[in-house]
This record gives C-alpha cells, structure tokens and sequence, in this order.
C-alpha cells in the first residue's frame, strides 16, 4: 500500500467510469485449422456475456463484447437512411457481423468468410483499441505498423488541432 491508501495492484482489465471495457495492448496467436484462435487472457473477461466479430477497417476485424456493439449498434441505426455512405457504411457493419463465443479454452470460432475479407492465414494480432479489438493477420498488421510509425510524426501534427 502506498501512502494514499490504495493498492498497487493493476486489473487485468482497465474500464473507465461506466463500466466499459478498455483494451490495450498487441498480442499475437496462432488459428487452428477449424479456425480457431484463443482469445488473450487479459481480453478474456470483458468478452464473457459474449462478442460481435465483424469486418473492420484497412483489412482488419473489429471484435466487440455485446455492451459496446449495442452502443455502436444504436448510433449506425441512427444514421440517415437517405444518404449513401451511411447505408454502405451500416451494410459493412451489420452484414458482416457474427456473434461468437469463447469456448470453455477462451478460443472464439471465426467464420470462413471473415477470415477470408481479413487475409487471415495463421498467425493473428490482436490489438486492443479502447472500446473494441481489432483482429490482423500478422503479416498485413506488421506492414500497417511499419506504415504507421514513418507517419507518426506527420499524423500527431494533424492531429494536434483536434486537442491529441
């Protein structure tokens, strides 16, 4: 105990004040051929009541535990139907969703056709990104880190008006 009275002692998983899980971190796994993969154990708890896997962003796939998928669920629903990048972009979203569960080893099953859309082979990343994470198959997430970190510099500036 420190002198404030509080604990050192770091949570497997950090939430803030409302309860929702925040990830962090990059871990790397391999997918069985049944296409299976073991979810990180820090991740583990957050996805207990369940998750959303559906197609993400640059080749990736986004994984959320069922309370955030509902709150994006509800803002996408919410999107004006008349215009055309919120359908495409709600489209992408919905269509592309399943709802997975991990077996009592804390793997996660994904379907056949998000493996494909992600370029998926064998080894995956798991990336954690505050309210959700973000599934790549290992090769394409080094090569968009490598992109990334020559940028770095380039994106905090522009950035920088938005208060980051």
């Amino acid at each position: 105990m420190g002198d404030s009275g509080m604990e050192w002692d770091f949570p497997a998983r950090i939430t803030h004040r409302s309860e929702t899980p925040m990830f962090i971190g990059e871990y790397r796994h391999t997918m069985d051929e049944k296409g299976r993969i073991s979810v990180p154990v820090k991740f583990r708890a957050s996805l207990s009541d369940g998750a959303i896997v559906t197609r993400g962003l640059d080749r990736s796939l986004f994984l959320y535990p069922v309370s955030s998928w509902q709150l994006l669920a509800q803002k996408l629903a919410a999107l004006p139907l008349g215009q055309e990048e919120s359908r495409a972009f709600t489209r992408l979203m919905f269509a592309g969703a399943m709802d997975v569960a991990l077996d009592a080893s804390g793997r996660l099953l994904l379907p056949e056709y998000l493996r494909q859309y992600a370029s998926i082979q064998k080894s995956v990343v798991f990336a954690g990104l505050y309210d959700r994470i973000e599934l790549w198959d290992a090769t394409l997430w080094d090569a968009h880190t490598r992109s990334l970190e020559s940028r770095g510099n380039e994106i905090a500036e522009r950035l920088a008006g938005l208060g980051v």
